[in-house]
């Protein structure tokens, strides 16, 4: 088993390995996954529709709930990737703070974005349900790749997986760019342009998302295999939810890109 080769930060180098200590309470199974990853996926829907319902009555306290998500989510993954015995705790809460964040960043979409031009006849009606159409190709895109990964169309091979860290270690840095850029007043502009560059990039970086996955299934079933501790269920389960996370926002992000297009 290698666990060398994974872009999700949160799968790092032998994590299931790392964690053989204590399996008195049992080992790790593909069920007792799945079942945690569903579990976490219902507290972030939840959450989400918390701030959703918040913002579309033009509650403002939705906004604050949004960035305190964001914030208090990112420390939490933080604290999960390096106190992984912990995740049992911090993998819920985790999900709590994304989907007030996922919410929010939804609710806002579809208002500032998609509504205003709706009501001024520039967009089909149909594209009100940009939201909905998210969620609905993020659940399609998983099922399709957890598909060809199962009837091993796609296989994780070391050039496969080395391919994939690059891809997404560039992804990485030019948000990063973006972001230290933003703090001097300007941006990459073509990362948000909805011209063919900007909605080409965005449709690479889905498909980056989309393969991540791959490879966080194949880390959940090297641990299944490796009898890794119970425990470490919650954890397979958070860094699942990580690139779930990753992929309805990039997936959201395009489909405005095509709305806004010229």
């Amino acid at each position: 088993m290698n666990f060398s080769k994974t872009s999700n930060p949160v799968f790092s180098n032998n994590v299931f390995a790392q964690s053989y200590s204590g399996t008195a309470q049992g080992v790790m199974t593909m069920q007792g996954t799945i079942n945690k990853s569903l579990l976490l996926l219902g507290i972030i829907v939840v959450a989400a529709s918390f701030t959703w319902n918040m913002a579309m009555q033009a509650n403002t306290t939705a906004y604050t709930l949004m960035i305190a998500g964001a914030i208090v989510g990112f420390v939490l993954a933080m604290v999960t990737v390096f106190k992984k015995d912990w995740a049992h705790v911090t993998a819920p809460l985790y999900a709590v703070c994304q989907g007030l964040f996922l919410g929010g960043v939804s609710a806002f979409i579809q208002m500032a974005v998609v509504a205003p031009r709706i009501a001024q006849g520039e967009v089909a009606p149909a594209m009100g349900g940009i939201v909905f159409q998210a969620v609905a190709l993020t659940f399609a895109v998983f099922f399709i790749m957890f598909l060809l990964y199962r009837n091993r169309i796609i296989q994780p091979t070391q050039k496969f997986m080395m391919g994939v860290v690059a891809a997404t270690g560039a992804v990485a840095l030019l948000y990063i760019i973006n972001l230290v850029m933003g703090f001097f007043g300007s941006s990459l502009t073509f990362l948000h342009s909805p011209t063919p560059l900007g909605i080409g990039i965005s449709v690479v970086i889905v498909i980056i998302a989309a393969l991540n996955l791959i490879l966080d299934f194949k880390n959940i079933e090297d641990g299944v295999a490796q009898q890794a501790p119970k425990k470490m269920e919650w954890f397979a389960a958070f860094g699942l939810m990580v690139t779930l996370v990753w992929l309805y926002i990039e997936i959201l992000r395009l489909l405005t890109l095509l709305t806004n297009r010229n």
